[in-house]
């Protein structure tokens, strides 16, 4: 576990926690570090709620699949961030786990248990009240991130989902030029939007002078009132 201490540090769930208060705490949590080759379900859709993930290392993609065979990528997870939290505090969910958790490369994954999480701890650890409180803060972005995806998501076409989206990507970056942690699909996904229409829309902004775009790097040179 030292070899990722630097990455659990940098997690919001961590936050204030220094590395010697760190070393104390994680066996309080019981927590254990799993290794999942690319490709693999590090979380299925259907299992029983109750636990919660870290990524230590790789990157990993939650998803959430339909009986058409459709799929909605609802996040990406980069080392250092936490997944599948606000289904463990609700553990009684109907048929289990809504979404699954893959692991787009090879990733450790350090998995909690909630109830060792907020239970009391047995060491009377001073520092777990502040453990809690940082879920808690966690769950609140997460929640502010679900509103502001439901707000593009929200737009009527796939143009207006896409500048909706970039534009907020901008404004979070500071500046114009930006990148974005999706690929053309993921971000279609993303979008719940199709590839094809989603391209087309592109090469139109771009014809149209609103934007610049190389891959995942994008920069917005203009943006009509309107559509703002």
């Amino acid at each position: 576990m030292k070899k990722y201490l630097e990455i659990l540090l940098r997690s919001p769930l961590f936050r204030g926690i220094t590395a010697e208060e760190l070393e104390r705490l994680l066996p309080c949590l019981g927590g254990g570090v799993r290794h999942y080759p690319a490709g693999a379900a590090i979380l299925l859709a259907g299992s029983p709620a109750g636990q919660m993930g870290l990524v230590l290392s790789g990157r990993a993609r939650v998803v959430r699949e339909e009986f058409s065979g459709s799929r909605s990528l609802l996040a990406e997870l980069e080392p250092g961030e936490l997944f599948a939290e606000t289904f463990a505090c609700a553990p009684a969910l109907p048929g289990g786990l809504p979404v699954s958790v893959l692991a787009v490369e090879d990733c450790d994954v350090l998995l909690l248990s909630l109830g060792r999480v907020v239970g009391v701890c047995a060491n009377a650890c001073p520092f777990h009240t502040r453990l809690v409180q940082n879920l808690l803060g966690v769950l609140a972005e997460k929640n502010l991130a679900l509103n502001r995806r439901m707000l593009h998501l929200s737009r009527r076409s796939t143009r207006e989902k896409l500048l909706s989206y970039l534009s907020e990507q901008a404004a979070l970056a500071g500046g114009r030029s930006f990148s974005i942690p999706f690929g053309r699909q993921e971000l279609a996904d993303y979008l719940c939007v199709e590839r094809s229409a989603m391209s087309a829309v592109l090469s139109r902004l771009r014809a149209e002078g609103v934007l610049e775009t190389n891959r995942n790097q994008f920069r917005l040179l203009c943006l009509p009132e309107e559509e703002l």
